[in-house]
């Protein structure tokens, strides 16, 4: 696993100490895809998988949770994600998604070892 995904990963523990309605009520509030979906102004999707999964993630990149919309998919979809997410693609999020579940499972929250 490469230092980028561990940072990821790390970046994370900020959010390990929030439930999960409390990720979902900030992803669903304040996440920049369904501000766009409530507010009718869509993105021109293509239908070309790689030219939508780019414009999906120029979305995500200018998010305000990124953390908590990839800290609540890890926590419900784990290894199994699909599409793009706080705003990595599928073998990005995969890779980060095996720190991220060492760094939990291994007792390594906020900098400190179990």
């Amino acid at each position: 696993m490469s230092e980028v995904h561990e940072r990821i990963a790390a970046d994370l523990d900020e959010c390990a100490g929030l439930a999960d309605d409390q990720l979902a009520h900030a992803v669903r509030n304040r996440g920049l895809c369904g501000w766009l979906s409530t507010s009718g102004e869509y993105p021109e999707w293509t239908g070309d998988f790689r030219s939508d999964q780019e414009l999906a993630a120029r979305v995500c990149a200018a998010c305000p949770v990124q953390r908590e919309c990839l800290e609540w998919e890890f926590r419900t979809r784990g290894h199994a994600t699909a599409g793009v997410w706080g705003p990595l693609p599928e073998d990005e999020r995969r890779a980060v998604y095996e720190c991220w579940e060492e760094r939990r499972d291994g007792g390594t929250v906020a900098g400190e070892q179990a």
